[in-house]
């Protein structure tokens, strides 16, 4: 008999669970900003004052991820995955109750700020202990659900908005994430993982000297991590700083992109804010969607046989994403335009499907939740400055569309760091780890 949460096929389980929460955590940020024009006409905030909301939410989530990724190594992946999106949903609530900008600031940056810095780091790790043989492919499923959660939010938060007023986009959408709160407290389940065979040799062998009970709880003691373990490791660990640089650079193009493309539709072609929202981002990640489906599954096909494959295909995808980038500021053809989005969106895919899988490739099981923390934290903070340098530089050459061959030529170079480091490093640092 195959005690609950121990099949063979709850690994799949697993990941709709995690694949439906990650929807929830997108959608949430989502959300805000689909309504922020009318939350600040409602509250009669600046756009400086709107900003200042999305801007400490950033910050509040960057500084909160290196917790988050400390308690996802400590604790219970299970309870820390399900009291963070329980946390964010109810704070999502409130944030529909808002009255005014403090209150906004507290539930909106601090609480779900918070709330969802802890969800990241324990949700990877989790979904990569689940899935071993499988692990790009299920990461590029699980990947699947931000794009969704991105289209589906843009669509549905403006709709409530309309119908409703957007305060009931936060309730209604706050609500759906306490729902799935519930059902993952009922169904998810932590994976079970031999802890001595990690433990440092010295404890271990401390057990032959008499006293094995001892032996072990220090063993377990060593293998707690502590809040800054996760970047020790990812930084001096060539293959995962790489990663984490190419992932900074990766961010940083994103950001720019979201940031100023619905921007560039409206400058250079005329579009209205909805129709040029709609356009930057439907093409995108439609094909997306499709690129990452196909990059996970090739990863885990030709990763049987070189492990290292999995940060070549990061690699293309990044120099051939940014080829397009260069087409998008030299075209004046919308239809062109947006055939060179899907394409950069396809190849993104290439890199996301594999983020997390050439992470855990290359570092410790036990230190997974804080190696992730390392790598979102430093993105992210690095992801921040795209729309003030991007700005900068659209008022000193006076286009958008100057921008983009400087988005394409970041990833060029994160792509070729990634083909060279995959040859030289990649399998020495995956042989430390599986030996």
């Amino acid at each position: 008999m195959t005690a609950k949460g121990t099949g063979k096929y709850y690994k799949w389980e697993v990941l709709g669970l995690l694949w439906m929460a990650y929807l929830l955590n997108q959608a949430d940020r989502q959300v805000f900003n689909t309504v922020l024009p009318a939350i600040r006409d409602s509250l009669s905030l600046t756009d400086t004052s709107a900003g200042l909301i999305a801007t400490i939410f950033n910050l509040c989530y960057a500084c909160m991820v290196p917790l988050g990724g400390w308690a996802g190594d400590r604790f219970s992946r299970k309870w820390v995955t399900t009291v963070s999106i329980l946390f964010w949903s109810v704070a999502t609530m409130f944030t529909g109750l808002a009255n005014g900008v403090v209150m906004l600031i507290i539930m909106r940056s601090v609480a779900t700020g918070g709330g969802e810095a802890f969800f990241g780091p324990a949700n990877y790790s989790l979904l990569g202990q689940y899935h071993t043989d499988t692990r790009a492919r299920a990461m590029s499923i699980h990947q699947t659900s931000y794009y969704v959660g991105v289209i589906l939010a843009g669509w549905l938060a403006g709709l409530i908005a309309d119908k409703l007023g957007w305060k009931y986009s936060f309730i209604i959408f706050g609500a759906a994430g306490i729902i799935w709160g519930i059902v993952m407290a009922f169904r998810l389940r932590d994976k079970a993982v031999g802890h001595i065979a990690e433990a440092p040799r010295n404890e271990v062998n401390a057990s032959d000297e008499g006293g094995s009970e001892s032996a072990s709880l220090k063993a377990d003691d060593a293998l707690k991590p502590g809040i800054l373990d996760g970047f020790k490791t990812v930084f001096t660990t060539p293959t995962a700083l790489a990663l984490t640089i190419g992932f900074s650079g990766f961010i940083f193009v994103i950001t720019g992109y979201m940031t100023w493309v619905p921007a560039f539709l409206q400058e250079e072609f005329g579009q209205s804010q909805a129709t040029a929202g709609f356009n930057s981002m439907f093409y995108t990640y439609v094909a997306a969607f499709a690129g990452v489906l196909l990059a996970g599954t090739l990863s885990d096909k030709f990763a049987v046989r070189d492990h290292k494959i999995r940060m070549v295909i990061q690699g293309l995808g990044l120099i051939l994403g940014a080829i397009f980038l260069f087409f998008v500021g030299s075209s004046k053809a919308l239809w062109l335009i947006y055939l060179c989005f899907a394409g950069w969106g396809f190849f993104r895919a290439f890199f996301d499907a594999n983020i997390y899988t050439v992470l855990y490739d290359v570092t410790p099981s036990r230190l997974h939740a804080s190696c992730s923390s390392a790598l979102i934290t430093t993105g992210f903070a690095v992801g921040a400055l795209a729309p003030v340098i991007l700005g900068a530089m659209k008022d000193s050459m006076g286009s958008l569309s100057a921008t983009f061959p400087v988005l394409g030529a970041v990833w060029i170079v994160c792509g070729a760091l990634c083909l060279i480091v995959s040859r030289t490093h990649y399998q020495k640092d995956y042989d430390k780890i599986n030996r």
